[in-house]
């Protein structure tokens, strides 16, 4: 009797196994992409043969990145837009968001993974549909934060491999030098121009694709994540300022919070930049109108020049981000919209000339079917 009742548990639990495995290899097919509208909120200055630096802020949702070539057609959908507006040439620098290309960690999962409520469940889904790629990634995993590095490490191949194609894709398929946002990998770096990863810790970067698609140098890490992503994102502090040439100018990249501080400015004012790329990110639907807070910053904020006066985030951001401290002749930021589950983003893109603001003009007229606050947005700057 034991020996059957062994035989029977032992067929049961292959049953089980193989279920699994069979489970786990099927995947989630999109047939429709979300809304593909977008707003030509700043246009400024007059079109001319120095270029131009154009933001895009597009507004994702998980399921868009449920394929490649899912977020691909999105994306070039909206730069389609943008040449029909006459605002693509070759000398025009595309910039996108912060965390762009970290969301590709979502690509080609499970239908449950998609229909999550909350974004601690979709990575409860992640870890169940990537059994093996979970524990390598767990057994890899560094600082405090182990569970949050791993479900960011444990597709990190897939996902430089994935950012490399779409980005790289898209500037060579509309013929523009492309600032792809950032992506946060182990230890990036590119060999033979290629986007590589490697064991150490992760990084979040942002990479320079020029109009052949191929990388205009190394990954630009950033210098001072977030303070609710260091416990598993690792500070680059002591990364170079990346200055890389392209035809409308020198153009370096600060990351996020990298743009509050003087120190940067300084440097990459001796550098001789002349253009400033800043993909941004700000969590929360309410975040940038939320009260600014410097002790949850690197310790430097505390003594940035911000006044006595208490602050929104949006309105600390737009002191501290692209100041007359840089020489820079322009600068854009831009930052991500949409909805992950139960974390939203927030933030206003803008620009910068000489040193001033380049405030978005009104939408108070929004097109047809277009609710204000919602949809992609296109922040536009002629050098």
């Amino acid at each position: 009797m034991r020996k059957v009742l062994g035989s029977l548990t032992a067929a049961v639990l292959v049953i089980l196994l193989v279920s699994y495995g069979l489970w786990t290899g099927k995947r989630h097919v999109g047939h429709y992409l979300t809304d593909l509208r977008i707003q030509l909120v700043i246009n400024d200055g007059q079109p001319g043969a120095r270029g131009n630096l154009l933001g895009i802020q597009p507004e994702l949702f998980p399921s868009d990145y449920s394929s490649v070539k899912r977020l691909h057609r999105k994306l070039a959908s909206y730069l389609v837009q943008a040449r029909d507006h006459g605002l693509l040439n070759d000398k025009t620098i595309v910039v996108l968001p912060e965390h762009i290309g970290t969301w590709l960690l979502a690509v080609d999962e499970k239908t449950q993974f998609y229909q999550a409520t909350t974004l601690e469940e979709a990575m409860n889904w992640l870890a169940f549909s990537n059994p093996l790629l979970f524990i390598d990634a767990m057994i890899h995993a560094r600082g405090s934060s182990r569970l949050e590095d791993a479900h960011l490490r444990m597709k990190a191949r897939g996902m430089a491999q994935d950012y490399q194609n779409v980005f790289g894709g898209l500037a060579k398929e509309f013929g523009v030098t492309l600032v792809a946002g950032s992506i946060v990998l182990p230890s990036p770096q590119v060999e033979n121009g290629e986007l590589r990863i490697g064991r150490g810790a992760l990084y979040n970067s942002s990479l320079v694709f020029g109009p052949d698609g191929v990388p205009l140098g190394q990954p630009q890490r950033q210098l001072f994540p977030g303070w609710n992503q260091r416990g598993y994102i690792r500070p680059g502090k002591d990364a170079p300022l990346n200055v890389i040439d392209t035809p409308a100018g020198r153009l370096a990249t600060l990351i996020g919070s990298d743009s509050w501080y003087p120190d940067n400015y300084a440097r990459l004012n001796a550098s001789g930049v002349e253009l400033i790329a800043v993909p941004a990110y700000v969590a929360g639907t309410g975040g940038w109108a939320e009260p600014w807070r410097s002790d949850k910053h690197e310790a430097l904020a505390a003594h940035l020049n911000l006044g006595a006066t208490p602050m929104t985030q949006g309105e600390a951001w737009r002191r501290l981000a692209l100041t007359p401290a840089s020489t820079a002749k322009a600068g854009i930021s831009v930052f991500m919209r949409g909805q992950f589950w139960d974390q939203g983003s927030a933030g206003h893109s803008f620009a910068s000339r000489d040193g001033q603001s380049v405030a978005e003009q009104s939408i108070s007229a929004t097109p047809k079917g277009v609710r204000p606050g919602h949809g992609a947005r296109l922040i536009n700057l002629w050098l």
